[in-house]
């Protein structure tokens, strides 16, 4: 025997009519013996509430009347080819229903009891309706008054149930009944006098809870329009996924704070009677939904869900007149509820200094009112201070069974909160370990709803953030090689990367809902882009407020350098191609190290260096591991490296630097390369991480090119003066030849002093055969002292250069 209660979204119109009767039809088919159990069409108690106070205010309510009329009539006439009968027996509802509201507008008064028999026809016309259209649909279908079988006291809109009573009368209603399927009226009841009452909020659940307790019913299903209890709420947290079952006592935390599937009240003569409660979607009822029961199951997971009520006060009282005095709280709190405050969460420091309570913003003040009334002699001989209230605040809450004696789950949860700049204003965990409940800032609470939930493996996928600046070849690079990965790092890796910002020289685009369609970027940013304004594009990321965000430089943009700082305050990592952030003072440098550090969050920027090779990363791992540096030597110029690569034989030196611009090795000029200025910039950082404390004048640069080569006022003239030079460039080539060597342009770093200047080397040395335009470095340790560490590869290049950024965004998702 089962207890099936559909919501009024269940009956909402005459589709959805129609799935509850199939859904019927099925359990009745399988051999079970359902009871249904309906509320009012969806809206439609609201109404009813609406048309009771325009009458009382003697307001004309016939078009609101005739609205009403007209929904349920929809439905009559999507079923029944022949309306007169169904029709008769729900006029007789409109009319009884216009003689109240007319009795309303008559005496200008709407009591508590009027208005529970006004609210009452809501149920009877849908349960009118569905038993009706069950008996078209070949169902032997009755219409049950649960006026007539529930009792109640006077407490009208939220009556009290006589449990003993409703359940002799259900019972013996119910040994009569046969094989007949009863559709009855949920949230409706009656007190001894045979007034209509109501059972407040959750009303039709309760129905269903009483009549599946009184008659020892083996399943409550709930039909609703969700497919039962999620991790979190999908409208906060996109990764949110529903859970399969949970306990009793998880599914009344959750719903205590704010998860609104059920009214946890309503179902405890269900919980009572250890009955399961199955939480169903009406409109995908294939899905098995959520099953509540009085033991917990494991879903493979430290917690079971998150919940949030999203508008608190907390309300503090402090002082030293505290202290080891007896009944303080018990008065605090009987003054609370003797002014009707209810108090969400409780905090109490070990000190017994203070005492932290929460209540919803409306009963802010009444509270305060009550603790100065309460305390008024104490506070006159300042024993406590004044108390006050901090507003815009909301609580998360996380929730399990499993997390009982879990150890470690504390450390995750508030690690995961401090790493996304989310302060933590109280804490509240009982003894049962059940639930850990947390204040935060009402503007958080978004961020870290999604941040808690990836970060104790609720999320199958965790999602991170990007904004990117630069849209050049790098930046449009990367840009693809995410999109190309998309599927992969979401199947093997359980990653995904929403873009949500783009900016460059030009313009700028930042989106609010959503994120920006990868195959799409390029039209987003010219077709729906403004003005490109760094400061408001930081500005939009602060709004946004987003977990796991990351900003990637791909420009060489100094003022973007600049305001990396902003973004670690921001609890945003940055990944740099840009070198001019590493590359800049010492001073800048240990501030944006720090910064980072002291926020939690990761600054990359292995590409300042090598492209896509990891050298910073082996050189952070070799410091860490305890290794010291004798010696660095680097050829860290993809440019650089391919011109004496090919500058052999007859070729002069003009043609091998035209060749290497043609091939997209060196910039519009060929002179921001040769200049060396990128190259010292490369060796800067590396003496830096390899922990000098060395400024930009202290690298020893030899110029490549002679001084007219550098001045030319023009690419063109640059070229001729290449060629008027090539005597010098033609006599260096032919020294290192006639010595079996070759020329190579070495940055090294030994004994704290950087160099760079060009050197001719012979076959034993490790850059003899460096070919193309690959990067080479060497490192001479206390460990590989006698065979040097190498690492080698590309170092130019749109594609290597966007991988090796690509590969930073990826060891920030390892952080």
């Amino acid at each position: 025997m089962k207890i099936l209660k559909f919501g009024g979204s269940s009956v909402g119109n005459a589709e959805a009519i129609g799935l509850l009767t199939a859904i019927v039809q099925k359990s009745i088919a399988s051999g079970e013996q359902p009871l249904v159990v309906c509320s009012a069409m969806s809206g439609v108690t609201d109404l009813m509430v609406q048309l009771s106070q325009s009458a009382s205010r003697g307001n004309d309510t016939t078009e609101a009347f005739w609205q009403l009329r007209e929904k349920h009539l929809q439905v009559v006439e999507a079923y029944f080819c022949e309306t007169q009968g169904v029709w008769r027996q729900l006029e007789q509802l409109f009319t009884e229903l216009q003689f109240v509201l007319g009795g309303i507008a008559a005496l200008r008064e709407c009591s508590a009891r009027t208005l529970d028999r006004v609210m009452s026809f809501g149920e009877q016309l849908s349960c009118s309706l569905v038993s009706a259209i069950l008996q078209e649909k070949g169902v032997y279908a009755i219409y049950a008054d649960a006026r007539k079988l529930i009792a109640t006291d006077n407490h009208f809109g939220k009556a009290k149930v006589n449990e003993a009573v409703t359940n002799e009368q259900i019972r013996f209603w119910y040994s009569g009944l046969g094989d007949k399927t009863a559709v009855v009226t949920g949230f409706i009841a009656s007190n001894a006098q045979g007034d209509t009452t109501t059972l407040g909020r959750g009303g039709s659940d309760f129905t269903a809870a009483l009549f599946g307790a009184a008659l020892s019913a083996d399943e409550i299903q709930i039909w609703t329009d969700v497919d039962g209890f999620m991790t979190a709420d999908p409208r906060w947290v996109s990764n949110a996924f529903t859970l399969q079952s949970m306990s009793y006592k998880e599914a009344m935390d959750l719903s205590y704070f704010g998860a609104k599937v059920i009214h946890p009240p309503t179902l405890i003569p269900a919980i009572t009677a250890k009955i399961p409660i199955n939480i169903r979607n009406t409109f995908r009822s294939e899905r098995e939904g959520t099953t509540i029961q009085p033991a917990a199951k494991g879903n493979g997971h430290l917690i079971k869900g998150i919940s949030s009520i999203r508008e608190v006060s907390l309300i503090n009282v402090e002082g030293s007149g505290m202290v080891g005095l007896k009944g303080f709280g018990g008065r605090l709190f009987s003054c609370m509820a003797a002014a009707d405050v209810n108090v969400i969460l409780i905090t109490q420091a070990s000190s017994e200094h203070s005492i932290s309570f929460a209540v919803i913003p409306g009963d802010t003040l009444p509270a305060l009112e009550a603790i100065q009334k309460e305390f008024e002699l104490e506070l006159y001989a300042n024993k406590i201070d004044v108390p006050k209230a901090q507003q815009g605040l909301s609580i998360l809450a996380v929730v399990g069974e499993n997390m009982r004696h879990s150890k470690g789950l504390s450390g995750k949860l508030f690690q995961s909160l401090g790493r996304s700049g989310v302060n933590v204003v109280a804490i509240a965990q009982g003894s049962s370990e059940l639930n850990i409940s947390v204040v935060i800032d009402e503007e958080d609470l978004s961020k870290a709803l999604n941040v808690v939930h990836d970060s104790l493996f609720l999320s199958p996928v965790k999602t991170f953030h990007l904004f990117i600046a630069g849209t050049g070849s790098i930046g449009s690079e990367l840009l693809n090689q995410i999109a190309a990965s998309e599927e992969s790092l979401r199947k093997d890796h359980q990653l995904y990367f929403k873009v949500m910002g783009i900016t460059n020289s030009r313009k700028m685009v930042v989106s609010h809902n959503g994120e920006i369609p990868l195959n799409q970027w390029k039209d987003e940013l010219n077709n729906k882009g403004e003005k490109a304004d760094i400061d408001l594009f930081i500005e939009k990321i602060q709004q946004l407020n987003l977990p796991n965000s990351i900003f990637v430089d791909n420009s060489s943009n100094q003022n973007l350098a600049d305001r990396y700082p902003q973004f670690f305050d921001l609890n945003v990592s940055v990944v740099a191609c840009n070198k001019l952030g590493a590359s800049g003072s010492f001073e800048q440098y240990n501030l944006l190290k720090q910064t980072a550090r002291k926020n939690g969050v990761s600054f990359f920027y292995e590409t300042n260096v090598g492209a896509g090779l990891p050298i910073i990363k082996t050189m952070h791992d070799l410091r860490i591991s305890g290794d010291r540096f004798l010696k660095i030597e680097a050829i860290l110029s993809g440019t650089i490296s391919f011109i004496f690569n090919h500058f052999v034989d007859n070729i002069s030196f003009a043609e091998v630097v035209k060749q290497a611009q043609q091939l997209g090795f060196t910039e519009p000029d060929p002179r921001d390369d040769l200049n060396g200025m990128d190259f010292l910039r490369k060796m800067l950082i590396l003496a830096r991480e390899a922990g000098l404390e060395v400024e930009m004048e202290q690298v020893a640069l030899e110029p490549l090119l002679p001084e007219s080569c550098l001045k030319a006022k023009t690419v063109d003239d640059f070229y001729e003066e290449l060629l008027r030079n090539e005597q010098h460039f033609n006599a260096l080539k032919q020294k290192a030849t006639d010595e079996d060597k070759v020329l190579r342009y070495i940055g090294q770093i030994e004994n704290g002093k950087i160099r760079i200047e060009l050197q001719r080397v012979d076959r034993s040395h490790p850059f003899f055969s460096l070919s193309g335009s690959d990067n080479i470095i060497t490192f001479t340790t206390m460990r590989y002292k006698n065979n040097p560490l190498v690492v080698k590869g590309p170092g130019a290049g749109a594609a290597v250069t966007a991988a090796g950024v690509f590969a930073d965004i990826l060891r920030v998702t390892q952080n």
